[in-house]
């Protein structure tokens, strides 16, 4: 199994840093390159830059209340829940329809189906070694 992770393109987990204007003010924010392509292939699906989604992400989760004290925690769990649902099935990764726009209420609903789920499925392989 660690061949899987440690033999992988170490280039994967380089970090780097992008600086972009959000809401006006200058920042900048340090990814691994993992990441950097996982919001590319996201905004792409949007016709957008990484720039423009991040500022949309960042804008719309302040619309909705987040505490982002840690946005690129924000951001690394945007990335891990987009492949999540693609490896679930919920999301196509090649099609490039928009998310913007899609009916979020059914897929989180699934999402947490998935979730629980995997939880149980855990539990019990964990509770039957015991």
């Amino acid at each position: 199994m660690c061949g899987l992770f440690v033999d992988a393109d170490d280039s994967l987990w380089t970090c780097s840093t992008k600086s972009m204007r959000i809401d006006g003010v200058v920042t900048s924010i340090r990814l691994e390159s993992f990441f950097w392509m996982t919001l590319g292939e996201i905004a792409d699906r949007d016709d957008l830059s990484v720039s423009q989604l991040i500022t949309k992400l960042y804008l719309e989760a302040m619309d909705a209340k987040h505490d982002l004290g840690n946005f690129t925690s924000f951001l690394r769990v945007c990335c891990c829940r987009y492949l999540s649902l693609v490896a679930d099935g919920r999301l196509q990764r090649d099609d490039l329809t928009p998310l913007t726009g899609m009916e979020s209420g059914p897929l989180l609903e699934m999402e947490k189906e998935d979730t629980l789920k995997r939880q149980n499925a855990i539990s019990s392989r964990r509770a039957s070694l015991s």
